[in-house]
């Protein structure tokens, strides 16, 4: 008789295990299917030329899973077409061209890309399908400027932006109004060709709107030139940070001397519809039945937390000793998502990203909790400026950072969270998942 394994699974194990548990629900290669099959019924495949265009840190993923799909259900659709990704992020395929390209801040790579991905589009025809794979990610590579701005601008853009802590809605609100494919204005394109537009979206945004996911390049947009303009001026961006041709296009557009995004009154009568497949609280809830499979009491805090990373780690350190104050039968984990910001000030470079900031603003803000363990990452593995998803810490790590006499508050000052936690060991390392819904975090909680 085989004897089983009742050795409890570790606090780091539990973590750990959670994140995975998250990052699985959201794989390409399990959801991708079950939609197709959803969207195209039997007999129902597509028929004339079929058309595979996306861009995002898992739609090479998405599109390796569409040619499975397609070589075992539609045998006889020939497919073709261009997908863009983050350099790191590549799958394979056969009829699908992937090219890697960079992110956050666009390169050649991607503008020629999105430049091949337009030219296909403008060549659809009525009875033609396109099937746009889109996921987070996919507003920096789907560079595509309009025209008079070039690549120099949108990345000179697209850095402003980063260094002025502008949340990533405030960002693609602008990349919307610069792009030609971005707005819906990929949508646009086939619309015109007479085209079918299916698009899967794996979203990492707060509320899971297809006009938000990826910038929306197949979806209705609610923003504005004005509100493009609103943002430069509400971070004080001006003449000296943005580039005047991109300045000039969104006061030519404020004047109505150039086309808005696509609009919900364009979709009428076309044949457009847009499938978010995965979500960042669906990925918090699989995170939920594992820890509840544990003996935690999972409190899910939802999927739309932002703010600055620092001053978040500090709020639910709060929140962890509030709880920690009641009584309760079980211990709980405090888990939630949501794209938190951080803010570099001039002359510090920094290390790491906004999940691996917030854990070490945790980790300093509930040194009294030697009951607290936490980790936080990023669900596409890679967090920020370095190669590691995010980080964690159970108390055995913060014995060992008194033990070696590492603080938390000068990595703080100098945002060198990766630093902090490579120097404990404590740094969550997956390389690319080949998905993106968000960010990811957990706070375990014994008694």
């Amino acid at each position: 008789m085989t004897q089983q394994n009742t050795q409890p699974t570790s606090t780091e194990d539990i973590l750990k295990n959670a994140f995975a548990a998250a990052v699985a629900v959201a794989d390409p290669q399990v959801i991708v299917p079950q939609y197709l099959a959803k969207i195209f019924p039997t007999g129902q495949e597509p028929k004339g030329r079929c058309l595979v265009v996306g861009a995002g840190k898992a739609s090479a993923s998405m599109a390796s899973a569409l040619e499975m799909y397609a070589k075992t259900y539609w045998p006889q659709v020939k497919l073709e077409g261009v997908v863009l990704t983050r350099y790191g992020h590549a799958s394979p395929t056969s009829h699908i061209q992937i090219i890697e390209a960079g992110h956050p801040v666009p390169d050649q790579a991607g503008m020629n890309g999105a430049k091949a991905i337009y030219a296909l589009t403008q060549q659809l025809k009525p009875g033609d399908v396109l099937i746009a794979l889109v996921s987070g990610g996919g507003s920096s590579l789907l560079t595509l400027p309009q025209e008079g701005i070039s690549i120099d601008d949108m990345r000179q853009t697209t850095e402003a932006l980063l260094r002025s802590g502008a949340p990533i809605e405030e960002m693609n609100i602008v990349r919307k109004h610069l792009s030609a494919i971005l707005g819906g204005n990929l949508a646009r394109v086939a619309i015109a060709h007479g085209a079918r537009v299916e698009a899967l979206l794996i979203s990492d945004v707060t509320g899971d709107s297809p006009a938000d996911i990826a910038s929306g390049p197949c979806a209705a947009d609610y923003s504005t030139y004005q509100d493009a303009l609103a943002i430069f001026e509400k971070y004080r961006l001006g003449k000296d940070e943005i580039p005047a041709s991109v300045l000039n296009h969104l006061k030519q557009g404020l004047a109505g001397e150039k086309p808005e995004t696509l609009k919900d009154s364009d979709l009428i009568s076309a044949q457009v519809a847009n499938h978010v497949i995965a979500t960042a609280y669906k990925s918090l809830e699989a995170a939920a039945d594992y820890v509840r499979s544990q003996g935690y009491e999972p409190i899910v805090l939802g999927d739309t937390i932002t703010g600055e990373a620092q001053a978040v780690g500090i709020s639910h350190a709060q929140l962890a000793k509030e709880h920690l104050s009641k009584q309760a039968d079980k211990p709980l984990a405090l888990i939630s998502g949501g794209e938190c910001t951080v803010t570099i000030p001039a002359g510090i470079k920094g290390r790491g990203g906004r999940c691996s900031e917030y854990l070490l603003s945790l980790f300093a803000a509930s040194n009294d909790l030697p009951h607290l363990a936490a980790l936080a990452a990023d669900t596409d593995g890679i967090d920020g400026s370095e190669k590691n998803a995010g980080a964690w810490f159970t108390n055995d790590v913060r014995q060992d950072s008194l033990v070696k006499g590492i603080a938390p508050e000068p990595f703080l000052a100098a945002h060198d969270c990766y630093g902090f936690f490579a120097e404990l060991g404590a740094l969550v390392e997956t390389g690319p998942t080949l998905t993106n819904v968000n960010d990811f975090r957990i706070i375990l909680l014994n008694k």
